[in-house]
Order: C-alpha cells, then sequence, then structure tokens
C-alpha cells in the first residue's frame, strides 16, 4: 500500500489510547459474502480451457510461434488467477521459446517477454528487451509506455518522463494511467485519482471487462489512500462483480476491515477464505500481522513459517526480497541476510523504496550513521511512501535529530490507515 493522506489524528489518538470510540462502519458482509463462498471459479475454468485448446494447436503445428504467444497469456492468466509461480514461469519458458523462433524480430513478443519480466521484477531484464523492440520500430507507441513503465520501476526518473511526454495523449486509456502513476510517484495523491477517474471513463465506455477491473482496483488502492475508505471498499466491490474471484479485491477489503474497522476476525475470515485458492506469499504476511495484532503470538509465527517455506522456491528469484529485508530485520534477526538482500535491490532498482531497505537494514544493524546517510541523500524528498517515512523517522531519532523526527510524525500521523494498526503505534512512539 502506498502514498499520502487517510485518517485524522483524532482517530489514531484513540486507537493508541485504547478508547471506546469507534470508526465508521464501512463494510457490510451481506456485500462481499456470496464472493466467498464460490463454488466454483469459472475464470480459472475458462483459462484452463484455454490453455488446452493452444497447447493442442501448438503440437499439430509446432512452427506456428504465435501459438506459443497463446499458451503463455494462458499461462500469465493463470498465474494471475492462482499466485501459482510456477505458470508465471511456465509462460517465460513458452515466451522464450517464441523469441527464439522469431529471432527476438517480434516487437509483440519482445514485449510480451519484458511484461513477465516486470512480473518477476527482473526489470533491467525487461529494459533489455524493450530497448530492442524500440530500435525495430514497430508498435512504436505500446513499446513507449512500457518503457515509461520500465524506466519508472528502475528509478530512472528522467527518462520516464521523457517516454511520458512522448505518449501525450489526454483521450487515451493507457497514457491517463500513466500519468496517474507518474503524479503519485510525485506526491500528487489529487491529480493521480484525477486522471485514474478519467481513464475509469474510458473504460466504462469501452466496457471491456478485465480494463474495468484494473481501473477499479486501482482507483480503490487510491482512494483508500486518500483517505475515502468508503469508495475505496465500493470500487472493491465493483471489481468482485465483474471478477467474484479477485484475490486482489478481497484482499483490499480485508485491510479495511483490519485497518480501519480493526475486525481482525472479520479481516482473518476473508483471507482464509481466498488463500484456499490463492497462493501468493506475502497473504501469509498479513495474516500473520493481523494474528500479531490479536496478540496470537503462536498463529502469527506459523503463518511466518508458511511464508518462509513458501518463498524457499528459488522460482521466486528476487520477487520476495523486500519482504524478506523486514522479515530478516524484525522477527528473524537475519541482520547479515537483509543487508546482502538490501544491497542487491539498490543493485537491480536504485529506487527510494531500494534505498529504504538499505538504510532499515543498516539501521537494524547498528550502523546508524550509514542509515542516516542514505536516508538523507536517497530516500527525504524522493519519495512520499509512509512506510518508508516512518523508517526515516525512526532512523532520524536513532541519531539524534529529534526536529526531523517529529517533523516525520506529524504527517505519519495522517498515514496510519495505509501504514496499519502495529505501525500506527510505532509510529506514536517516535
Amino acid at each position: 500500500m502506498n502514498s499520502l493522506k487517510y485518517i485524522s489524528l483524532f482517530c489514531l489518538l484513540c486507537i493508541v489510547s485504547s478508547c471506546n470510540t469507534t470508526t465508521k462502519q464501512v463494510t457490510d458482509t451481506n456485500d462481499y459474502q456470496a464472493y466467498l463462498e464460490l463454488s466454483e471459479n469459472k475464470t480459472l475454468q475458462y483459462v484452463q480451457k484455454d490453455n488446452e485448446f493452444w497447447t493442442n494447436k501448438f503440437e499439430n503445428q509446432p512452427n506456428q510461434f504465435p501459438y506459443l504467444n497463446k499458451i503463455a497469456a494462458s499461462y500469465s492468466h493463470l498465474f494471475s488467477a492462482t499466485g501459482k509461480i510456477d505458470y508465471l514461469r511456465q509462460a517465460e519458458k513458452n515466451l522464450i521459446k517464441s523469441n527464439e523462433m522469431t529471432n527476438y524480430q517480434s516487437p509483440g513478443t519482445l514485449m510480451s517477454l519484458s511484461v513477465n519480466y516486470i512480473s518477476q521484477h527482473r526489470f533491467k531484464e525487461a529494459l533489455g528487451l524493450l530497448t530492442k523492440a524500440e530500435l525495430i520500430g514497430d508498435r512504436l507507441s505500446d513499446i513507449q509506455k512500457m518503457l515509461f513503465d520500465v524506466h519508472l520501476e528502475l528509478g530512472n526518473y528522467d527518462l520516464a518522463k521523457a517516454y511520458l511526454q512522448k505518449i501525450e495523449n489526454m483521450s487515451d486509456f493507457d497514457y491517463l494511467i500513466r500519468l496517474a502513476k507518474w503524479s503519485d510517484h510525485q506526491g500528487n495523491l489529487d491529480a493521480a485519482i484525477k486522471y485514474l477517474e478519467k481513464a475509469q471513463d474510458i473504460a466504462e465506455s469501452s466496457n471491456l471487462p478485465s480494463i474495468k477491473q484494473w481501473t477499479y482496483t486501482n482507483l480503490a488502492d487510491f482512494y483508500g489512500h486518500a483517505g475515502d475508505i468508503e469508495a475505496s471498499y465500493k470500487h472493491y466491490l465493483k471489481a468482485l462483480q465483474i471478477d467474484p474471484n479477485d484475490a486482489y479485491a478481497k484482499k483490499g477489503i480485508a485491510w479495511i476491515v483490519y485497518s480501519h474497522e480493526k475486525n481482525s476476525d472479520e479481516a482473518l475470515r476473508i483471507l482464509n477464505s481466498v488463500t484456499q485458492s490463492y497462493h501468493a506469499p506475502d497473504y501469509y504476511l498479513l495474516k500473520a500481522e493481523i494474528f500479531e495484532f490479536k496478540g496470537d503470538v503462536a498463529s502469527k509465527n506459523e503463518q511466518l513459517k508458511l511464508y518462509e517455506n513458501a518463498v524457499a522456491d528459488t522460482l521466486y528469484g528476487d520477487m520476495y526480497n523486500k519482504y524478506n529485508v523486514f522479515l530478516y530485520t524484525g522477527e528473524n534477526r537475519k541482520i547479515e541476510e537483509a543487508l546482502a538482500l538490501a544491497k542487491i535491490e539498490v543493485e537491480h532498482r536504485p529506487t527510494p523504496q531500494s534505498y529504504e531497505l538499505l538504510a532499515w537494514a543498516y539501521y537494524t544493524n547498528g550502523n546508524i550513521d550509514e542509515a542516516l546517510r542514505i536516508v538523507e541523500q536517497h530516500i527525504i524528498g524522493h519519495t512520499f511512501e509512509p512506510k518508508a517515512l516512518y523508517h526515516s523517522a525512526e532512523i532520524y531519532k536513532a541519531a539524534g535529530k529529534t526536529k526531523e523526527a517529529n517533523e516525520l510524525k506529524k504527517e505519519l500521523m495522517e498515514s496510519s490507515y495505509e501504514l496499519g494498526p502495529l505501525v500506527a503505534k510505532k509510529v506514536n512512539q517516535i
């Protein structure tokens, strides 16, 4: 969860002091209960049949590389539907084979493999493929859109801005969603929401379900960042109306129930229904956090163990480095391993978020001076993400820079919904 301002200082103080005041009830189990009791996953069934169809087609005509692209697309959809990393890597294998058959000269196939690498957080490899596709010259606008995405992920902000200017078109859905992303990166959440709402108008007029679903979940996130919890909740429900199995939307509702309404049991009930069929490791971490909020240490540790077992699968590569750094600097105290992973992340993508990992690893290793140097050079003024600002505040406090820590604390007091109750309590203690 990302950016700016959400819940009032009054509410945060009530949470910390355990007063009897409650936040406004936003959710209603009647709105989403049916989505938790699905007897079948129609989306998954459709994609499985699609995968089987194109696999058979390719077996009968093994010289048809477009069939490999179709197989890869079905595997990517299977990954989205289940969270199983095997499917994403199967998609990669088929796309590599397709690119080999076309001698890496098909822009569409190069872009497809780039999307796969982005999902795996292999951004530099994605950039290499897109640069090659750009030189070929076909489908240039689509390639430039993806180059914006990758440069933004890599922290190449001047290049990202340059590519955004190349694709400028206020009536184009793809441009608007990237303009929203750029505005959010700059800390202008109001503009980000405005542009994404314009994109929503286009998505609804086009009536393409996948585009609408993507827009609804992203707007739900942005509304949550802005403190409009009711609008966030309604947009997650809109996404579920399109795909009743949308795990991300259900996770978003669970976060509202947990962070805004402090109903940990209901949040866990929602997440348990999701993880019966969706297997992304970070869901275990969220459940562990909620169990910690409940004071159930045994269940928390059980979830952490499930997470560790899941990410031990080497197919994940570097996808969970961020989560592992925070786990190793917190629960497991594997400080040297955390520091090594943080350095890898900075090498792979030198963004403020990666530097946050490195600063925090140095901080927990007792190297306050180096942590402070990183905060002042690479984080403050470069990101508005509350978690990064929280870690910066803790480092300022440890370095004796009380004024700077208190200034960040004031800002963070308004971000308690996004940070969650556990971190919000730590903010109050800065």
